[in-house]
């Protein structure tokens, strides 16, 4: 699944960088707080009364947790429309916002709040993915649950768990590789041996009522515990956010089976060549989460929390990380990762109803190295993998088909950034300056740079603010 970690991680980053109300992100801006002071819903709920402040500020147990919902459904709404300002839906909930939040508002508190049409297409950057988009409506609830919880899994998870996570990523998951190899080895002084395995369609493949089980549990330890805020004070989780309306959302995000209520876009001949592991249409009952959604990234890392656990202290296996459904295991001796493969596929199957992929288990001495997220991970070394560079040829040609035949839309140059600048995102970090100098400026179409340019020394795509 090497090859969707690049989009996967693109997609997390622009959800991450907007971390919306909570112990675990930053507040509106003062423009953002002066437009929602002068709306009416602040005329109508007095929203910035000593009673609600946002969770970083607060310094009293005394406040209003249902009010506190509308103010941080505010933030998740400047959090969700960041990047998706342009989308048919997002346009059609700015035009009347404030009544909008509020209905919205209204409908969580009164528990009739229903997740609406999902746009299902494919998705080719950088390979052939199935999406199920959300309604903007639900983007802002997403973005609202996220900035609850989050922080509490932020306390449980291990800490070689990379993906879609502040301070993580594929980056920080190809150093610590890198690292974990060099100390297992004495700095390739000793024998040790890379163990990396798949899980065979892993977001496909998550049941959800276990899901939903494992969430709720954590939560629930959690509910009565204190933590520390900004001022030193203490808090408990429960006087932090209203639990039983996260748990209620919680169980229609989960619960949600986008098959059941979606929109078709494109062509059925797109689905050609994909396999039913990667397409909810071809889900177990009860199984499946839509991939892209940022609560679906942090349900996946939810999910295997406990393998992860496992792994690390159960197994003894201190040189251990994970990134999405691939994980490393480096140790001294061989035999031990070979016992270890048929643990890691009875617990998987036995405790997460999860397979083990077959034809995914590479086991190699460490100076053979190994293709991590993108990445050849050798001694001394790490260099971008062929297929990573075959992937960023192919984007390149179908990029200049669009450019070539028609104006690129808006859509197509927003999807244009997403796909170069998540090969860029994970190249500019090793030495290929020349690669990319040289592939940008003899493959991509002069077309484009009409509506692009480059910054970072060729590391980045942005978009012009007037097209020629």
């Amino acid at each position: 699944m090497e090859p969707e970690h690049e989009q996967q991680q693109s997609e997390c980053k622009h959800e991450q960088q907007q971390q919306g109300v909570g112990v675990l992100g930053s507040l509106p801006s003062e423009l953002d707080r002066n437009i929602i002071r002068q709306s009416g819903l602040f005329m109508q709920f007095n929203l910035f009364d000593t009673a609600v402040t946002p969770l970083k500020q607060a310094t009293t147990p005394c406040r209003d947790i249902k009010k506190q919902v509308l103010y941080d459904l505010f933030t998740a709404y400047y959090d969700a429309r960041k990047y998706k300002r342009n989308t048919n839906s997002a346009l059609s909930f700015e035009r009347n916002y404030e009544s909008s939040l509020f209905e919205l508002y209204e409908n969580i508190i009164n528990r009739t709040y229903q997740i609406k049409t999902s746009i299902c297409f494919i998705n080719y950057a950088p390979v052939q993915r199935e999406i199920f988009a959300a309604h903007f409506c639900d983007r802002i609830v997403h973005h609202l649950v996220y900035n609850y919880i989050s922080p509490i899994f932020e306390r449980v998870f291990i800490n070689d768990s990379y993906s879609c996570r502040k301070g993580k990523g594929t980056s920080s998951g190809i150093n610590r590789i890198n690292h974990f190899i060099k100390s297992c080895s004495d700095n390739y002084q000793k024998d040790c041996y890379i163990l990396k395995l798949d899980i065979k369609g892993y977001f496909m493949a998550i049941n959800r009522q276990l899901l939903f089980d494992k969430t709720k549990n954590i939560l629930e330890k959690f509910r009565t515990r204190t933590f520390k805020q900004t001022d030193g004070s203490l808090l408990t989780w429960e006087q932090s956010f209203d639990f039983d309306t996260v748990y209620y959302l919680l169980e229609k995000i989960i619960f949600n089976n986008p098959v059941d209520n979606f929109l078709r876009k494109g062509s059925m001949n797109n689905w050609e060549g994909l396999p039913p592991s990667k397409s909810l249409f071809h889900s177990d009952i009860g199984c499946g989460l839509p991939i892209g959604n940022l609560t679906s990234q942090l349900f996946s890392n939810i999910y295997l929390n406990e393998f992860d656990r496992w792994v690390h202290y159960k197994q003894n296996c201190k040189f251990f990380g994970r990134y999405v459904d691939d994980f490393v295991i480096i140790h001294n001796d061989k035999e031990f990762l070979k016992c270890l493969i048929q643990k890691i596929r009875a617990f998987l199957k036995e405790e997460l109803l999860l397979e083990l992929h077959p034809k995914k288990i590479y086991l190699q001495h460490y100076s053979k190295g190994v293709q991590f997220l993108g990445t050849v991970i050798k001694p001394h070394r790490i260099y971008i993998a062929n297929r990573t560079k075959g992937n960023f040829y192919e984007a390149l040609e179908k990029q200049n088909i669009i450019a070539r035949h028609h104006k690129p839309s808006k859509e197509e140059q927003n999807n244009f950034l997403s796909s170069m600048n998540s090969y860029l995102g994970i190249m500019k970090h090793y030495k290929t300056y020349n690669l990319r100098k040289r592939m940008i400026n003899k493959k991509l179409s002069a077309w484009w740079w009409n509506y692009v340019y480059s910054t970072g020394g060729l590391s980045k795509f942005l978009l012009k603010s007037k097209p020629r």
